[in-house]
């Protein structure tokens, strides 16, 4: 069986688009699954850019939030079937952590993880899948692979943010203003966003942010000061979204001495940051955040019945939609900033 699939070949150079062999057998543990919709994350800028290192399992499928209808199930899957619908998440959910599956091309082995999105057909591990009910629209479906658990996450198990309090947000890409709508629902008080570009920076307002400041034009201490003279005190929270070191300097200093300073972006391997380290024996908190600890199997269906309500707004971050074979635009587009929002490859 083949597949149309977006192709990593090779760090710092686009994607490549081709038809991919399936494994002809599903091993125990693993689902195939026909992907309707994955969102684009920065994360695969950064698996592109190498921000981790050398990648030594090229070529390889990237892609980690989808929506998807199960196809088949190999042995010992027991929590999804052929026809269900469902989240394609990173999270471990429930299930068989399954080996990741290989696929051909022009006689080669091509890798994936335990999930990939960036493919028509996917092979993936049975606790990257979580059942929803048909009548969800799959391209909403994918936010809940990513942006949305991470975001909510963030600010319910890193955060712990409470009612009243100040959070800032420093980068208001699709988990950025998944942060910021969920402060919003938790009715924290003041929402600060900042990012470079006004298109993101409108989208945080009407997502919730109460203020905006655009770091475009400064530094990050600048940036920083902007933030510290819009509000009364020093925020309870500040999130990192960028991984830049000189910014989470600013962010961890910007934050309140009984506060916590949330890193959820990735610094470039052997990007280093020198802080003062001496308010965190006292009340002050230190965090990174991997994907907001979300829970998919618990977390899910309470964001489902949110949406349900009208209580969380998606539509609003899906800002453009891609064919696959016009993904290499979409990373552009999230790379320079011309994406406000989440872009959806429609496959």
């Amino acid at each position: 069986m083949l597949t149309r699939a977006a192709i990593l070949v090779e760090q710092q150079k686009p994607l490549v688009i081709a038809d991919l062999e399936l494994p002809s057998e599903l091993a125990a543990g693993q689902v195939r699954v026909r992907v309707h919709h994955s969102g684009v994350c920065g994360s695969q800028l950064g698996e592109i850019a190498g921000v981790k290192g050398p990648d030594k399992w090229l070529p390889h499928l990237l892609g980690h939030e989808g929506g998807a209808v199960v196809e088949a199930v190999g042995p010992g899957v027991r929590h999804v079937t052929a026809g269900d619908h469902v989240v394609m998440h990173w999270r471990k959910g429930a299930g068989i952590d399954a080996a990741p599956a290989a696929y051909r091309w022009n006689g080669k082995t091509v890798n994936s993880g335990c999930i990939t999105t960036f493919n028509r057909h996917a092979v993936v591990s049975e606790n990257r899948l979580t059942k929803i009910p048909g009548s969800t629209p799959l391209d909403l479906a994918a936010l809940f692979g990513c942006p949305v658990p991470t975001g909510m996450g963030v600010v319910e198990n890193n955060a712990r943010l409470k009612p009243g309090q100040s959070i800032v947000v420093w980068g208001a890409g699709g988990v950025g203003l998944s942060i910021i709508q969920a402060a919003a629902l938790t009715s924290a008080h003041p929402i600060i966003a900042i990012d470079l570009h006004d298109a993101r920076l409108d989208l945080a307002e009407q997502l919730g942010a109460t203020h905006r400041v655009n770091a475009a034009d400064q530094s990050p201490a600048e940036t920083a000061a902007a933030v510290a003279a819009l509000l009364p005190a020093p925020p309870d929270v500040v999130v990192d979204n960028t991984g830049r070191p000189d910014i989470i300097r600013c962010c961890y200093d910007l934050t309140s001495s009984t506060g916590r300073t949330i890193l959820v972006g990735v610094p470039r391997a052997g990007a280093d940051t020198t802080l003062h380290t001496l308010p965190l024996h006292f009340e002050k908190r230190l965090l990174g955040s991997h994907g907001g600890e979300a829970n998919p199997v618990r977390d899910i269906p309470r964001y489902l019945r949110l949406l349900d309500a009208g209580l969380l707004k998606l539509k609003p971050l899906i800002t453009k939609r891609y064919p696959l074979d016009g993904i290499n635009d979409a990373l552009d587009d999230l790379r320079t900033g011309a994406l406000a929002g989440r872009a959806i490859i429609d496959l």
